[in-house]
């Protein structure tokens, strides 16, 4: 064997491995957590920094990776095509193809791409600072690549990439489902982890008190029966109206009325109840939970009064209304535990109307949309294009649903089939 002929080999061999290297790079640092690796560099891991930099421009990586995976490739099939014509003359392109694919094939692209799938962090970190120094020789022409595919996506009408929050949100749903689906894990556990993601793209409106719901006093009462509509509530912060009752004046909270309670000069009756109301907070209808949670911290407050674009007020929304988005319903002893949704002997359900679409889909899994309506009763409404009557029975999104009670223009309860259950019958 000539010395050429073993340069060739040696030449080869080396290309593949640098093949393998940066095959797995390419793998590892597009399937590292990135989650991890933010966490890693927290900790004062210079390597994480560097994957963190490298996959933030993932794009730009991955052209450099294929630039110089497809150069290395390339040159060692043309130096074994050469060296085989040499030996076997036309008939080693043949053989140069065959036997190159299947050391590419394997060595070069399963071999490593399968070990940087299953220790993805770690040869992320290892390989790390070498594809730095690749992006660094071979990001001008990358760059350019990337401004030629861009350019031609533009021109197919290709759509924008997913923003990277937005992507971010994605995977951690993903990993939500996963996690439930493994043996032993509640859907409870499912529900508070989506409900924190939840909060960004839900409205107050969506989870209000009505004001038909709500629970108001008249301050042109005697002082004694306001306070005994205060004892005789379950909430402790109570909206106080006067004139009518789009006239908020203020939220009338019991602790305060326990204290003008206890030392009264002059009775009961002499209690001025207008000096002891906390000024109303209204936010607009349209403030999503996450806002609104954070203004509730911000202020230490625990009740808002939500009105719509034009000051008319909509309903109420509490801390608690919140909380219970994540945790599901909270109830105490003071509670009204009239249950809004109950299970039927026939596999339907009686639900009252206000019961939010929300609720009701994550509560078993449905898929009823919420964009028009808020409630089941308004979606009712909506879909029906009329104001139903008690008996009537409506069928849309696989739905069968009959209204069991109406107030005047309220449907309060209604029983509803689900599609299983439909197709059963």
């Amino acid at each position: 064997m000539d010395t050429a002929l073993i340069t060739i080999l040696v030449s080869i061999f080396l290309l593949l491995i640098i093949s393998a290297v940066l095959s797995g790079s390419e793998t590892a640092l597009t399937a590292t957590s990135r989650a991890r690796m933010h966490q890693l560099k927290r900790k004062g891991s210079r390597r994480a920094r560097v994957v963190e930099k490298l996959t933030d421009r993932k794009e730009h990586l991955l052209g450099t990776i294929l630039l110089g995976n497809n150069l290395v490739n390339i040159l060692a099939s043309a130096l074994a095509t050469s060296a085989l014509i040499g030996i076997f003359g036309d008939a080693g392109v043949a053989y140069a193809t065959a036997i190159m694919t299947l050391l590419i094939l394997i060595f070069a692209e399963i071999l490593p791409k399968t070990y940087a799938i299953r220790h993805a962090d770690r040869a992320a970190l290892a390989l790390a600072p070498l594809i730095r120094g690749l992006v660094f020789v071979f990001g001008p022409i990358s760059t350019v690549l990337q401004a030629i595919v861009r350019l031609m996506l533009r021109m197919v009408g290709a759509a924008d990439p997913q923003s990277l929050e937005s992507a971010a949100e994605e995977e951690i749903r993903g990993a939500i489902d996963l996690y439930a689906k493994e043996e032993g894990r509640g859907e409870g556990e499912k529900d508070m982890l989506g409900g924190v993601l939840d909060l960004a793209h839900v409205d107050v409106s969506e989870i209000m008190v009505h004001r038909q719901n709500m629970r108001m006093i008249d301050v042109a009462q005697a002082p004694s029966q306001i306070i005994a509509q205060v004892l005789d509530s379950p909430y402790t912060r109570i909206p106080v109206w006067r004139d009518e009752q789009e006239n908020i004046i203020g939220v009338l909270h019991a602790k305060d009325v326990l204290r003008a309670v206890s030392d009264p000069e002059g009775g009961v009756d002499s209690i001025d109840i207008v000096s002891i109301v906390d000024e109303p907070w209204f936010v607009p209808e349209t403030t999503s939970l996450a806002d609104q949670l954070r203004s509730f911290r911000l202020r230490k407050s625990h009740l808002a009064l939500v009105v719509d674009e034009y000051g008319a007020l909509m309903g109420l929304v509490t801390m608690e209304d919140i909380l219970e988005e994540i945790v599901g319903e909270i109830s105490d002893e003071y509670d009204l535990l009239d249950a809004p949704v109950r299970a039927l002997a026939d596999g339907s359900y009686s639900v009252d109307g206000p019961t939010t679409i929300r609720d009701l889909n994550r509560r078993f899994d449905w898929t009823l949309p919420d964009e028009e309506a808020a409630t089941i009763g308004g979606l009712v409404m909506y879909e029906a294009r009329v104001i139903p009557e008690i008996g009537q029975v409506f069928t849309f999104h696989g739905f069968r649903f009959e209204v069991v009670r109406r107030t005047r223009t309220q449907i309060t309860n209604l029983r509803i089939t689900p599609p299983a259950k439909l197709e059963a019958t």
